[in-house]
């Protein structure tokens, strides 16, 4: 009864308590800017290392023609094993072969 009598006593937000007009509003504290702070600084390091790449353009340009992974990829789509687990290939005439009865028009 006593708990009851709590929360029907209690003054709370009519509505959403997070929107609108007499919305309850989080007071900002030193660990959310702080954690705010931290997350912008990682972001602007991001950046740079994004303005500032590594390799060159012609440096980058084959690299990745030594490893061979596009070699490997195709390779591996057309073994013959892996053909033979794939469904042929239906065009729409032989979808539609049933419908074919007789060629000459009445």
């Amino acid at each position: 009864m006593q708990l009851t009598l709590i929360n029907f006593f209690k003054k709370t937000v009519p509505g959403h308590i997070f929107r609108g007009k007499r919305r309850l509003v989080k007071p900002v504290s030193k660990r959310s800017m702080d954690t705010l702070t931290r997350e912008y600084e990682r972001q602007e390091q991001i950046m740079f290392l994004l303005r500032h790449p590594y390799l060159t353009l012609e440096q980058s340009s084959g690299h990745a023609k030594e490893l061979q992974k596009r070699e490997k990829l195709v390779a591996k789509w057309t073994d013959e094993q892996t053909r033979s687990k794939m469904k042929p290939h239906v065009t729409i005439e032989e979808r539609l072969q049933h419908l074919r009865v007789k060629e000459a028009w009445d």
